[in-house]
């Protein structure tokens, strides 16, 4: 039985994480798993698990901000802007033109252009984390660590404060 060929991004991680010594290859899922909580359902893991990235632009120079997040948080524009400058949302377009990606597979490496990365501490929590590989059906495994290695990227606090549990209750 034949495999099918990759999807061109996935190629293009797959290849990226194969040149940067990454053990794990891509993995593709029978459903899409454009959310943090598709991935988390797809793998049977913690939402925390997943690697989200977020594409912000910076106003400055045009250039994407990839923010790398654990899944059960949200992104602080504030401490994003306090490390890299003012920021905007990025479109679909935008995203698809500067990482190769579409929204929804877009992957902490193998982009069309070098973003300015920024990887969130929450994920550090993790001993093994999911982070997209180029295609909404595709993932790779790996170490919170490792995305320092994999980027280049500071692992610095980029998320709003979560409210404690007890505030639930009031």
């Amino acid at each position: 039985m034949n495999t099918p060929p990759l999807p061109d991004g996935v190629a293009r991680v797959a290849a990226e994480l194969q040149r940067l010594g990454h053990p794990h290859a891509p993995r593709m899922l029978d459903d899409a798993a454009r959310t943090a909580q598709q991935a988390a359902d797809a793998l049977g893991i913690l939402v925390g698990q997943v690697a989200k990235s977020i594409i912000f632009r910076r106003k400055a120079d045009d250039v994407a901000v990839l923010v790398v997040t654990s899944g059960d948080r949200r992104v602080d524009e504030k401490k994003v802007e306090a490390q890299v400058g003012k920021i905007g949302r990025a479109d679909a377009d935008f995203v698809k033109s500067r990482t190769g990606f579409s929204i929804g597979g877009v992957s902490p490496v193998g982009h069309a252009s070098p973003p300015v990365t920024l990887i969130d501490r929450e994920l550090m929590r993790f001993e093994t984390i999911w982070a997209a590989a180029g295609h909404p059906h595709a993932v790779f495994p790996l170490r919170p660590q490792d995305l320092e290695h994999l980027t280049g990227a500071p692992v610095v606090d980029v998320v709003q404060p979560v409210a404690p549990a007890s505030a639930e209750a009031a």
